[in-house]
This record gives C-alpha cells, structure tokens and sequence, in this order.
C-alpha cells in the first residue's frame, strides 16, 4: 500500500484499490538529480518506474523543456531551497506571471503568451514589421536580405504532421 508523506496534497480518491503504484511512471529529463543514484533508489522503493527523455524523440514534450530551462536559468531561480510549499508556490506564481505576461517566446514571434492569447498579438507584430520596413528603407546598406518574419504564427503544434523524428542517438 501507498501512502503519501505529510506535506503531500493528493486527492482523498486515491485510497487502497484504486491505484496500483507498480504502475506509476515517473518521466523526467536527463539531468543529474534525476538520475542521482539515491533518487532513483527511492523511485524503486516506492515502486515508481523511471523514464527519462530521450534525445530527438517527437514523443518528448519540447514545450515543456522549454518551460523548465527558462525557470532553471532564469536569475531569480532561488539558489537555495524553499522554506515551506506556501514560499515555492508563492514564488511559481511570480514566475507564471512573469513568464506569461513578460518574458517574449520565440516560437510566437517574440510576443509573449498572454498578447497571443488577449489578441494584441497581430498589432504588436505589425508595428514590428513597419519598423524594420522604415529602418531598411533609412540603411539599405546595413540590409543583405529580407526584414525578420514578423507574419503571426498561426498554429503552434508540438508534433506538427509531416515533420519526422530525427533518429535516436
């Protein structure tokens, strides 16, 4: 039987029965306390199957990646544990903010999530195009191509068809 350390907050639902943790699969990156050989023997005590990501593999989640190696590196990442789960929650929730309604993602032509999804997106990116227009026009010579594409991303995708995985390495 399973049961959750104290300061877990898992749903009352999970009692004896409906779950089986032989079952439960553990996905993560390939980062050192990952695969720390104390992590990975509590894993195995609990029952819990490690799986790690694998490099160039479609089924991997890039956005989420993504996610984490911008909250890993970025400088108000704490050097130094949480004090409590209220200091970390408190803490995400500044850096959800942040990373929603600041930090410009390239994937989406350097808006930000919430200007996609408030709509400011195609106005923001016109202004951006109309600048760099009247900035090759002014120094043609700084100019040895086309302006950035500042057309609006229409679908982002995480497995877009006609794409294939590279092969594993």
């Amino acid at each position: 039987m399973w049961s959750a350390p104290p300061s877990c907050e898992c749903p009352q639902s999970h009692g004896e029965g409906n779950f089986d943790p032989k079952g439960l699969v553990l996905h993560s990156d390939n980062g050192k306390p990952m695969r720390a050989s104390t992590f990975i023997a509590t894993l195995q005590w609990l029952g819990v199957i490690p799986s790690f990501s694998r490099p160039h593999v479609s089924d991997d989640n890039p956005y989420s990646e993504a996610l984490f190696r911008t909250l890993k590196h970025t400088p108000a990442y704490p050097r130094l544990p949480f004090d409590s789960l209220a200091g970390a929650r408190r803490w995400m929730t500044r850096f959800a903010a942040w990373y929603n309604g600041e930090h410009r993602h390239s994937a989406i032509r350097y808006v930000t999530p919430d200007e996609r999804h408030y709509g400011r997106e195609r106005d923001i990116l016109a202004r951006r195009q109309r600048l760099y227009e009247r900035a090759r026009q002014a120094n043609p010579e700084r100019w040895t191509g086309a302006t950035r594409n500042w057309t609006p991303v229409q679908t982002v995708t995480l497995n877009p068809t006609g794409v294939s995985a590279l092969p594993n390495t």
